[in-house]
């Protein structure tokens, strides 16, 4: 039995059933005993449906039974709306059910707007399975990425070296590397790409694969990485900066170059501290003909070269790039007779809890690097 407000005289309820049967969604009006008393014309086109005289709301969906999750009952007998998810003929529907409140109070009837959502889902189960893969690639570039850095504790005759290699993404811009050149010479370089992801990630690829590690002169090995870079098509926001030196075991002589990275390296020793300040041009499509220009150094024993990225420098520092004015990483790359990878990892712990303390998240790859000329067995 019909409650008075939805009486056919009753002009309100007529004017809600126009509106519910001016939806495209499918709409129907279930009672207290769950028998279907209105369909809108999407419904009924759509089932084919003429009479609804003693149908449940479970028959017209093609069921034997009463959902065991009936949102029906709750939106009749508790007065609540809910919603759940139905499939019903191969096709999946967002059910909303919403007690329909009398002028006495009382709760005869709910709605229910039944929405196709058959498209949404399979973009959505699309969307997971192109993240998933998306998530595997990244995954397998990453790893790629770490095996084409140096080995740990790799051996090197007259020469201690250690690196940190922290990406703040699952890809990094930064890159370090060091090889050897010939019988007395070894390649050191360090390298920060714009941006982050995959972009950056394909560039640090380029610059391995592309530095000529032959040649003697940083300065034109640096020069053939601009020209091969200039023969793609990047942008302008687009750019590597990189630090190059190469290191004469026998003589103790470093000859670097430098195309535009800001994070001069540092020579740590008797001598107290030098920075390899050298200015010139990111490998970038900036300029035409950029002029990269080689240096020397004379090391001695126990001099550390100190190579960073900005990671390192510019997140806290109060003076960014300054990284000499920070006591604690100085006195850290003094320490005598200290391991050089136990000395990173200090510095690291360091930067981390500064950045914490600050509230600051890292935002930039961490990599550092450190170079220390050794003794050489039967010298």
């Amino acid at each position: 039995m019909f409650s008075p407000y939805f009486s056919s005289g009753n002009s309100s309820f007529k004017f809600i059933l126009d509106i519910l049967d001016g939806m495209d969604d499918w709409v129907r009006v279930v009672d207290r005993s769950n028998s279907v008393i209105f369909i809108n014309r999407s419904m009924e086109r759509d089932l084919g449906i003429r009479d609804l005289a003693g149908k449940k709301c479970y028959e017209i969906m093609g069921c034997g039974d009463p959902c065991d999750n009936c949102i029906t009952d709750k939106a009749v007998f508790e007065g609540k709306s809910c919603k759940k998810i139905e499939v019903f003929n191969n096709r999946i529907f967002s059910v909303m059910s919403s007690p329909i409140i009398a002028d006495d109070g009382n709760v005869y009837y709910a709605v229910e707007v039944l929405r196709d959502i058959t498209k949404e889902k399979e973009m959505e189960r699309e969307l997971i399975r192109q993240n998933q893969k998306l998530q595997h690639d990244l995954e397998m570039a990453r790893k790629l990425q770490m095996q084409l850095l140096p080995r740990k504790n790799v051996k090197i005759p007259g020469l201690d070296f250690a690196y940190l290699y922290q990406p703040c993404d699952d890809l990094s811009g930064d890159m370090v590397n060091i090889f050897q050149v010939d019988r007395d010479r070894v390649g050191i370089y360090i390298a920060d790409v714009s941006g982050h992801g995959v972009s950056a990630s394909m560039l640090t690829i380029f610059i391995i694969s592309t530095l000529n590690k032959k040649t003697r002169s940083p300065s034109r090995a640096l020069y053939r990485l601009f020209r091969q870079y200039n023969l793609g098509d990047f942008d302008k926001d687009s750019y590597i900066t990189i630090f190059y030196g190469i290191y004469n075991t026998r003589t103790r002589v470093l000859t670097y170059s430098n195309a535009g990275h800001n994070c001069a390296p540092v020579i740590i020793g008797r001598n107290g501290v030098k920075k390899l300040y050298m200015p010139a041009i990111p490998i970038s499509n900036w300029v035409d003909d950029p002029k990269y220009y080689d240096a020397t150094i004379q090391l001695d024993t126990g001099d550390r070269l100190f190579l960073y990225t900005d990671g390192v420098a510019d997140q806290w520092l109060e003076e960014p790039g300054k990284i000499t004015s920070d006591g604690f990483i100085m006195e850290t790359l003094s320490e005598k007779n200290s391991d050089l990878q136990a000395i990173l990892n200090k510095i690291y712990d360091y930067v981390h809890t500064r950045l914490e303390n600050i509230g600051v998240r890292q935002k930039d790859d961490i990599t550092m690097a450190l170079m220390q000329p050794v003794q050489s067995k039967g010298c």
